[in-house]
């Protein structure tokens, strides 16, 4: 399971660092698609490095938990726009991805230390 866990977060921090990079770069996709929704080119840079920034978040332990509500965030943001663009195919994908971020989530849901810790 814990081997699973592990591919399924190196599969979303790909996702979401490609994703993030291609707005970043302003992948001539991202700029029509974005576009025609009122991104600007600034916009949707700033879009790419919040989604990117979370992308770096994401392998590590520490920081797990905000890295996948960040992308998260980010990726719910263009599962709307996709819906609204009628890309069926592409919003079962991102909200796919969407899902198994809020599974990462909640695996990585900062705990309080039990009563045994610390309670000397």
């Amino acid at each position: 399971m814990k081997i699973a866990f592990y591919i399924l977060l190196a599969v979303l921090t790909a996702l979401a660092v490609a994703a993030g990079a291609a707005k970043i770069t302003l992948a001539p996709n991202d700029v029509e698609f974005f576009g025609r929704y009122g991104f600007s080119d600034p916009m949707l840079r700033a879009f790419g490095i919040v989604q990117l920034g979370g992308g770096i978040l994401l392998p590590w332990k520490k920081t797990r938990f905000a890295g996948s509500a960040v992308v998260a965030l980010t990726f719910l943001i263009s599962l709307v726009i996709l819906i609204v663009d009628g890309n069926i195919p592409v919003s079962i994908v991102t909200a796919i991805a969407t899902i198994l971020l809020f599974v990462v989530m909640k695996l990585s849901w900062p705990t309080a230390p039990s009563s045994e810790e610390g309670n000397g």
